[in-house]
Order: C-alpha cells, then structure tokens, then sequence
C-alpha cells in the first residue's frame, strides 16, 4: 500500500468517527465497512492512529419558565377578588332590591287596608269572617265564624252560607251580641235552610267622613313605611361610603337614583289614597 491509498484510508476513517460522535446513520456506517473494513483493520494494525478523547459538554439546568409563571398566576388568582372576594349585593350601591320590596309592601298592606273601607265604613267581611262563635251551648270553646259558614258580600247584602244546621243559631247569636248592629235574617225565599241573609245599612253622611278618615289614616301608615324604607337604603349607602368601597361618583348617582325609586312610591300612595276617598265620597 503506497503512501496516497494510506492517506485515503485514514482520511475516511477519522470521518467516520467523527461522523460516529455527531450520531451517524446506521446504514451510512454499514455502507462504509463493506468496502473498507479490510483495509482498515489492517492498516490500523500496523499504524493505530492517536485518537482525541471525547468531551462532552454540560448544560446547566434551572426550573421552567413557565413553572414559575405558574406559580405566580396562582397567587394572583388566590388574591383576584373573582376567586373568593365578590362583590354582594350589600356592596353594590345601584341595588334597589330591599328598597323597591319596602315600597311594593307598604302599598300591598294599603291596599288591604283601604278595601275594608269601601262598602262605606260601616262593613267589613274580614271581621265578619273573624268572629268568634260559640258551636256549643255550656263550652268555652270558640272557633273562627268562617270555620263554620261561608260569608259571601253581594251588593248592600251579605250572605251567609251555615255548614251544618246545629251552627245557625250559634253564628246568629255571636253576630246579634257583638259591636257590628247587624241582624242575621233566614232565607225569605225558603229554599235554603242554611243560607242566612244581612242587610247591610247605606252610608250616611257621618259614616262617609269616617272612612274618608281611615283612609287618610291608612295614606300616612304607608307613607311612613315608604320613608322608612328610603331611611334603611340612606343608612347602606351611609355605610358604603365609611367603609370606602365603592367611589364616592357612584355613591352620587345611587343617591339620586334611589330618591327616583323613592318618589314613584310616594306618588303611588297618594294616587291610590285619592281614588279610595274619591270612591267613598261619591257614595
């Protein structure tokens, strides 16, 4: 073998180690030896070559990035008030809510009130029906009187309408001896045993003044629970605005908004307590 085949072997032989370091393909290697193992095993017999030491190379490692990101979304997620710290309705100054149910209360119990009044002030169902009746003679146990009969108003009359016969004479004395001047009268007609039949007197002039009166009376209850409902949300806002947690700009506008709520309540009370004393007046 002359010196210039030698060179060549040597040549392609340090190739193929360093191509072996830098991760060669399986078959470029396989190619390489099936055409010169030969030559290389012999020649590195007789001339091994002097071959460098690997080195390899360290990398630092540190955590991740994102691992550290992580961990801070988290804390930030553990402090965000959308995890635990939401805002209630105690906290939110435009909420009306208990305000608005006050009012809507106030005016449902007026209402109630005022229809009690409108057959002239001289009748109400509800004490009729609440009477206290004795069902038998000798016992001090008394019941409810629409526990045992039906009361039915019709017009200037009011019919009622006795469960079982024992209880007629009962329901007409409880109603004869109370404070009502009112006389139960059976059924002129015949037909029906049970029904007994109250008339009930016009208004009169005096009678008209009272319940004109009463729903005077009942206008000023409602409009004192109103104000008293405007007081409860002025004392929420009172707080918000010591406790520093919500912006004195929307305190401003939550105050003009609630003496809006306010008024249309008042307006509806006095709308209602008009029309009640316009209809009793009329007769």
């Amino acid at each position: 073998m002359n010196n210039a085949e030698r060179a060549i072997i040597t040549q392609r032989l340090t190739r193929a180690i360093f191509r072996e370091r830098a991760g060669p393909s399986r078959c470029s290697l396989l190619h390489y030896d099936s055409r010169s193992s030969k030559s290389a095993v012999s020649h590195y017999g007789r001339h091994p070559l002097a071959i460098a030491p690997s080195q390899t190379t360290s990398f630092s490692t540190s955590p991740c990035l994102h691992a550290k990101k992580g961990a801070k979304q988290a804390r930030e997620e553990k402090q965000s008030p959308a995890s635990g710290n939401r805002s209630t309705a105690s906290d939110d100054p435009f909420d009306f809510s208990a305000l608005e149910a006050d009012i809507a209360s106030a005016i449902e119990h007026l209402k109630t009130d005022l229809s009690k009044l409108r057959a002239g002030g001289r009748f109400n169902s509800e004490v009729l029906e609440n009477l206290r009746v004795q069902p038998e003679k000798g016992s001090n146990q008394t019941v409810k009187l629409n526990d045992l009969a039906q009361v039915v108003p019709k017009g200037r009359t009011v019919q009622i309408l006795v469960g079982e016969k024992e209880h007629l004479k009962p329901i007409s004395s409880a109603i004869q001896s109370s404070s009502l001047s009112l006389t139960p009268q059976p059924d002129p007609t015949g037909a029906n045993p049970l029904l007994l039949i109250i008339s009930i007197p016009p208004p009169t002039a005096e009678s008209r003044k009272a319940a004109v009166n009463e729903v005077s009376k009942a206008g000023e209850k409602a409009g004192t629970s109103v104000r008293d409902a405007r007081g409860k949300q002025h004392k929420k806002l009172r707080a918000l605005q010591l406790g520093k947690t919500a912006r004195p700009d929307d305190l401003k506008k939550a105050g003009v908004q609630m003496e809006k709520v306010v008024e249309r309540g008042a307006a509806e009370v006095k709308k209602i307590v008009d029309g009640a004393k316009k209809m009793l007046e009329s007769g």
